[in-house]
């Protein structure tokens, strides 16, 4: 029980954190005693808690026991290794300290002003990643030229912010200082057909519309096609519209593609396009220099993304964005009011983090990155990359030597898709009733009008013994299905 004027004493806050680690550790022990997926009930959970507030003060370990009675049964097991849905969302230990750290530190990043080590943690952390990625010097705070990176929510709020700093280049500020029109000469944004939703609903919240979005025909490896982007390119501008913004894709949602930076790359400068380049999954692989053959063609990109708390490990959120000229965005999204004005700000000497997204407050985030990196090293992550990919190798051979099976997309990386040959209904029966039996968790998607299902290999613990039993899983299921 704790006083009515303090929160918690700091013994008691030690007594309680210890308590919550040791929680975290026994969790993530017996992580893979639970179903993957959650079997609860819509609502279930909402009606086994209170309807209202405590009057009184409690403790943790009664919270922590409420936790195991009600919430465990509703959670999805994201870092259960058997996790094969989606997406990996890996949420290493190291990064879980540093998250702590900034729970702790309680700062509020803003400015400089308000915490200068927040910012130029930040900053260094994102010159260690170009150089670990082996990306562009010129990304990089420390060398010379306008480029610089930093830490987004998710990669959807860097296409947003990258998006709304396009449309300002193009308009030249008037659609900031006067209200974007898009009656006379309407900007369009080009996407594959394969992008993430997040591009669409980046073209609706920045004004641009659905309408103005395109589509881009992707070729049978679904990439996007540098011939299709030509010639919609080329009709929209001989109908007045204004091309200004093209997003490639470098691993996309539904089957990991790769979009062929290189060639868009010059219709984008012919066009006046600003080239964004999602690598929000597979951005991770470009650790090892085997798979930076992805990057062709990135040296001429104006932005470039991935999410370190997708494979990398870093908890969520945090999605580093760079961009070749950083005070574009500072210029799109900077507004100053009185109150945040400040001497250091002024002396024009240091970087305000929040004139480089759309919220004002941050967070502490690139602690979770400097933890990584200083427990895990570089070594650690390339050795876990390359242990995915070998996994993820011997899951297609599997794959393409069973019976009634077909995979329907390349796999460079750690995205498997398959379907059954029986067609797209047994398939979706075979993937539910492989999710069913509480031993893995799998997600679809669908390629030329037919379901598929994928099996993302990605999460830390997953081992080849993971993935061999869940195809067995699979196989096992198709034979009761095909047979009844």
């Amino acid at each position: 029980m704790t006083s009515l004027d303090a929160a918690m004493t700091p013994e008691e806050f030690r007594r309680a954190g210890h308590a919550l680690i040791d929680w975290i550790a026994s969790y993530r022990s017996r992580v893979e005693e639970f179903p993957v997926l959650s079997r609860s009930t819509p609502g279930s959970i909402l009606e086994s808690l209170p309807s209202s507030a405590p009057d009184l003060p409690g403790d943790v370990a009664e919270i922590l026991e409420d936790v195991e009675a009600h919430l465990l049964p509703g959670i999805a097991h994201w870092q259960s290794p058997n996790w094969f849905g989606y997406f990996p969302s890996n949420s290493s230990e190291p990064s879980v300290l540093g998250d702590l750290l900034s729970s702790g530190l309680g700062v509020q990043g803003m400015l400089w002003a308000t915490s200068p080590a927040c910012t130029e943690l930040e900053m260094r952390m994102l010159d260690w990643t170009v150089e670990a990625l082996g990306l562009p010097d010129h990304l990089r705070f420390d060398s010379p030229g306008p480029g610089g990176g930093v830490i987004q929510d998710t990669a959807s709020s860097a296409v947003l912010a990258c998006m709304v700093a396009a449309r300002e280049q193009a308009t030249c500020g008037v659609a900031n200082s006067q209200g974007l029109s898009q009656e006379s000469t309407p900007l369009v944004a080009y996407a594959s057909s394969q992008a993430h939703s997040s591009i669409e609903k980046s073209v609706r919240l920045c004004g641009i519309g659905s309408r103005n979005l395109r589509l881009v025909e992707t070729d049978q490896n679904m990439a996007m096609q540098p011939e299709a982007l030509a010639r919609m390119l080329d009709e929209d501008a001989a109908a007045g519209c204004r091309p200004f913004f093209i997003c490639t894709t470098l691993g996309t949602t539904a089957t990991g593609a790769f979009d062929p930076v290189a060639d868009i790359a010059p219709l984008a400068a012919k066009h006046g396009c600003w080239l964004h380049v999602d690598a929000a999954m597979f951005g991770t692989a470009a650790l090892c220099d085997e798979y930076r053959w992805m990057h062709a063609g990135v040296e001429q990109a104006d932005s470039w993304s991935f999410n370190p708390h997708k494979w990398m490990g870093v908890t969520f959120d945090c999605s580093c964005l760079w961009l070749k000229d950083a005070s574009l965005l500072v210029e799109s999204m900077s507004i100053m009011p009185e109150y945040l004005r400040n001497a250091a700000t002024e002396s024009g000497g240091v970087v305000d983090y929040r004139d480089w997204h759309v919220q004002l407050g941050r967070r502490f985030r690139s602690l979770k990155l400097w933890f990584l990196y200083r427990v895990v090293g570089l070594a650690g992550l390339r050795a876990m990359v390359r242990r995915h990919v070998e996994i993820t190798r011997e899951l297609v051979g599997w794959i393409e030597a069973e019976d009634g099976f077909e995979l329907v997309a390349p796999a460079p990386l750690t995205l498997a898709c398959f379907r059954h040959e029986a067609g797209d209904e047994v398939t979706r029966v075979i993937m539910e009733a492989a999710n069913a039996t509480g031993s893995m968790s799998l997600t679809h998607c669908e390629v030329d009008g037919r379901y598929v299902v994928r099996f993302a290999v990605g999460q830390w613990g997953t081992t080849l013994d993971h993935v061999r039993e869940g195809w067995k899983r699979i196989v096992s299921v198709a034979k009761d299905v095909t047979s009844s």
